[in-house]
């Protein structure tokens, strides 16, 4: 099956980017860290 709709969910600190196919079935979680670019 290949993934139909790709989601991002955004929150402070961590994002996950979600797929799923035609049927509405999760092929795709993946949460990602986000790191403070900011060092001052």
């Amino acid at each position: 099956m290949s993934i139909v709709t790709v989601g991002i969910d955004l929150a402070k600190t961590v994002f996950a980017v979600h797929g799923v196919d035609a049927a509405g079935k999760p092929l795709l979680v993946k949460p990602v860290l986000l790191l403070q670019a900011d060092t001052r």
